[in-house]
């Protein structure tokens, strides 16, 4: 790694580029920078009177999260990126707002906790628990338009940007719905907050949740694992902890995290932290660049690199070593664990053809990140029946590659990142109830792409954690030989 030479600004930060030769260059960096960048996977406003009022007055409104949050979840991911904990991201492929209710949020993040013991178990660390909640509102789409019986209109972009309806009035950028977004977003972080805190988040009444889901004859090969956790808290209550005398066993952390694509969205709750003289993205504690927006000399890299919070950075089949290297330097040019998060999503097959390359790409700058899985997005297909679907035994088995490499490569595999929900939906085909072809009509109601149920969830998190098991056991045995 070069050694960089650092500035500070009052109101506006001093952040290090490189030019062409690999030198460093200072630059001062203001939130309305990727204006004067390419923008991509974004909407043109047609009114921009409109457009100007809705930022106006979104930038008037309280931030959604707070520095102090964002840097202790920078804290917990670098631990993640030492393999002394391990991240667990899921939620909603698309919020939407006519499904907007507390009954949803409740069962997601009830899900995310029972998740988050088992795999707790299995690694014998603390899981960092992310929700894909509270922001995720708009999507990149592979197309600009689409069309359907030979009428072509602009793409859903998600609720945030235009609606589903597929009309012409439907599908035209509307400004204030980001007005809405941040009103559902406060609301469902008021939630989570509440039920983070105030005792629904009690680690016996969640595995008595899980202890109901290995009763079904078809977990019995999670079974063990239950008992065993059901032992753990019988010998903790035995020794005086337990929920009464424990604020630890009541109550979590839970972050919220998007990706950060409507930047007009996102550049209005962006405030200048008071404590670090830092900008903090006010809309969500996590934010990531997709797979599609992630050039190293565009608007979305641009908004990125100047605030404090964590970065996720999702990384595809086309992502080239040198681009990977240039990201890294622009996104965590301190070089800082915890500040930055590699989402791999390759699909299944795939991953041996392009992690190794992208790990030996993060070994030679001696870069730190945390690298994470999704098995989610590059899985998915269209079934005989025209669904979009993704096959639960493809995203085991990205993820049981995703493991195997990063153990022959001496790498930590560090979280997983799923599209799932609470609710008992027929989008992803298979997992222990069994899901088919002809089942995924029955509650097919995503807007965008198909998500994990909360028995596929569970499922796969039992899976993980025996990855996870496993992987500590190999360890152990590496450091006593």
């Amino acid at each position: 790694m070069c050694h960089i030479i650092y500035g500070h600004a009052c109101g506006n930060a001093l952040y290090p580029i490189f030019d062409f030769n690999g030198r460093p260059t200072m630059t001062q960096w203001h939130k309305t920078d990727w204006r004067k960048k390419p923008r991509i996977q974004m909407p043109e406003y047609t009114d921009a009177d409109k457009l100007a009022q809705a930022e106006a007055r979104l930038s008037q409104y309280p931030p959604l999260v707070f520095a102090g949050e964002a840097r202790r979840l920078r804290k917990a991911l670098g631990d993640a990126s030492r393999g002394e904990a391990f991240l667990l991201q899921g939620g909603d492929c698309a919020e939407a707002f006519d499904q907007f209710s507390a009954d949803a949020i409740r069962d997601t993040f009830k899900v995310m906790l029972q998740m988050a013991m088992v795999l707790t178990y299995g690694a014998k660390v603390p899981v960092v628990k992310v929700g894909r909640m509270a922001g995720q509102f708009a999507k990149p789409r592979s197309a600009p338009t689409e069309v359907v019986d030979g009428v072509e209109l602009p793409s859903y972009r998600g609720d945030i940007i235009n609606d589903l309806a597929f009309t012409p009035e439907a599908r035209i950028p509307d400004p204030e719905k980001m007005l809405r977004a941040y009103t559902q977003a406060a609301a469902t972080l008021n939630l989570l907050r509440a039920f983070s805190t105030g005792g629904y988040a009690d680690v016996n009444q969640v595995h008595a949740w899980t202890l109901g889901f290995t009763e079904s004859e078809k977990a019995e090969q999670y079974r063990d694992i239950a008992n065993r956790i059901t032992d753990t808290l019988d010998f903790m209550r035995a020794a005086g902890i337990n929920g009464a005398s424990a604020h630890t066993l009541q109550s979590v952390d839970f972050y919220t995290s998007h990706e950060s694509l409507l930047l007009e969205y996102e550049e209005a709750l962006t405030r200048l932290d008071s404590t670090s003289g830092k900008w903090l993205a006010g809309s969500g504690h996590m934010i990531w660049i997709g797979d599609r927006t992630r050039q190293p000399d565009g608007a979305h890299v641009e908004f990125a690199r100047g605030v404090q919070n964590p970065i996720g950075l999702k990384c595809g089949p086309s992502m080239e070593a040198d681009d990977l290297k240039k990201l890294m330097a622009t996104l965590n040019p301190d070089n800082d664990a915890g500040r930055l998060t590699l989402i791999a999503r390759f699909g299944a097959g795939k991953v041996g053809e392009h992690l190794p390359r992208l790990i030996r790409a993060v070994r030679e700058e001696g870069a730190n990140v945390l690298w994470v899985c999704d098995p989610m997005h590059g899985n998915t297909i269209k079934s005989a029946t025209g669904y979009k679907t993704r096959p639960f035994e493809s995203v085991l088995r990205e993820v049981q590659e995703f493991f195997a490499i990063h153990r022959a490569e001496g790498t930590i595999p560090g979280g997983v990142h799923f599209e799932m929900t609470g609710l008992d939906v027929t989008e992803c085909t298979g997992g222990m109830r069994t899901v088919t072809e002809e089942n995924l009509s029955e509650r097919y109601h995503t807007a965008c792409d198909p998500r994990l149920n909360a028995s596929q969830s569970l499922e796969l998190a039992f899976l993980v954690a025996e990855e996870l098991s496993s992987l500590r056991v190999s360890r152990q045995e590496t450091k006593a030989g």
